[in-house]
């Protein structure tokens, strides 16, 4: 006969006092028994394959470094580290972090790619978790797409703009036409470094926008050079930025006198270039492994980890992994808007970054660098790559969060 639930539960009732009246103390239920948590689910989710796989390789290995400086555990609880490839694809994307999510992830770090950026941004905010965009550079991640669980954490296209813009301006390069990546990443950043040419002045003459991916930039390189304009500004990344470079040098564009700018240019990139091809060319970055002895040091044990120069995506992963679990610490749980509490209000320390300040808006506020590629024989070896021109405060690097239409941000 089947025993009802009611029944079973006069049953435990009735078993549990006469074990009283005997002096013994019953367990409770093996459901309600306090659980021993079990490992912190972190995962990073970046474009692994295809145009940005050279920049992302090593991330894993970063995040991994990160959690070795906490000792493997935070709250006596093991770190457990997931990760994918969103392919560069938002549904994709969306998908992966959904699934996580429901899995139990508790932050997602990486995700590169702007478009995928955004789309996994709606489904954080919709399950209330922690994402952290490293390799995004959309200022709308701060701005209209801002989350009280998000962070952009590296650069956006405004820093882009305002650092390598601001400079090439400044040496007269005040007519611009726009190489741009044909998603919301390119149009960003052709957006802000115009905003900025003209607010110095200068004149933007045209734009061509490219397909992510492209094997041959003939056409646009041609449409480019026609222009006449003194500067071409490449609002693309990765591969993309290497080979419209390196076809430029092709079509002899710079020995006749123009002059590119990359305006999302990575250490990876240049060593794909190799400096004949990259020499002089001014870019912004967020680290460099050979600023000091303390990026020295890093870089070599993550080379242990990975023989391979470390990018500022590799950094930022790192560091942006490293913030969270001393926040997680600090707050005494896993629980994403106290996390967020403490990520604002723990300044951030780390080998990229001194002093940092993680803004309301989601904006991590920190120096930027402003570099220039050695020519060959200004190098001593295959990673000399970069001479430092400028360190720009964050205050002056970032958008001001006043300006940024954030919806929850107040004034």
């Amino acid at each position: 006969m089947k025993v009802s639930n009611v029944a079973r539960l006069a049953g435990i009732v009735t078993a549990g006092a006469a074990l009283a009246a005997l002096g013994v103390v019953a367990l409770a239920p093996i459901e309600t028994r306090a659980q021993t948590p079990g490992p912190l689910k972190i995962a990073v989710m970046d474009g692994f394959s295809g145009v940005y796989g050279d920049l992302t390789a090593g991330e894993v290995e970063a995040m991994q470094l990160a959690i070795d400086d906490v000792g493997g555990k935070v709250l006596g609880r093991s770190v457990e580290i997931l990760s994918a490839d969103h392919q560069t694809k938002p549904d994709i994307g969306a998908s992966i972090a959904r699934k996580w999510y429901d899995e139990g992830v508790k932050m997602i770090t990486g995700l590169g790619t702007s478009s995928v950026a955004l789309a996994v941004r709606k489904v954080s905010q919709e399950k209330g978790q922690i994402d952290i965009n490293t390799g995004a550079a959309s200022a709308d991640l701060t701005g209209p797409a801002c989350s009280e669980t998000g962070a952009h954490w590296v650069y956006d296209t405004y820093a882009l703009a305002h650092v390598t813009g601001e400079a090439m301006v400044k040496a007269g390069g005040d007519s611009w036409f726009f190489l741009t990546a044909d998603y919301a990443f390119g149009h960003a950043l052709e957006r802000d470094v115009s905003e900025v040419v003209k607010a110095a002045g200068g004149k933007v003459l045209g734009a061509v926008r490219h397909p992510l991916s492209t094997q041959d930039f003939s056409s646009f390189l041609l449409q480019a050079q026609a222009s006449k304009a003194k500067v071409i500004g490449l609002a693309n990344a990765g591969m993309d930025t290497v080979n419209s470079i390196k076809q430029a040098g092709e079509f002899g564009i710079v020995k006749g006198g123009q002059k590119l700018a990359g305006l999302l240019v990575f250490a990876t990139d240049v060593q794909s270039l190799t400096l004949p091809v990259a020499q002089g060319l001014v870019l912004t970055e967020a680290f460099y492994w050979d600023l000091n002895d303390e990026t020295r040091a890093w870089t070599k044990r993550y080379r242990a980890k990975k023989d391979k120069l470390p990018s500022m995506l590799t950094a930022g992963v790192y560091s942006s992994t490293l913030h969270y679990l001393k926040a997680v610490q600090a707050a005494g749980t896993d629980e994403p808007k106290a996390v967020m509490a403490k990520m604002r209000e723990l300044p951030v320390n780390d080998v990229m970054t001194k002093n940092g300040k993680l803004r309301e808006d989601g904006r991590l506020v920190r120096d930027m660098y402003l570099f220039q590629v050695k020519a060959p024989s200004e190098s001593k070896g295959k990673d000399d790559i970069y001479t430092l021109v400028a360190t720009v405060p964050g205050d002056q690097a970032y958008r001001p969060m006043k300006d940024g239409k954030c919806p929850f941000v107040k004034g």
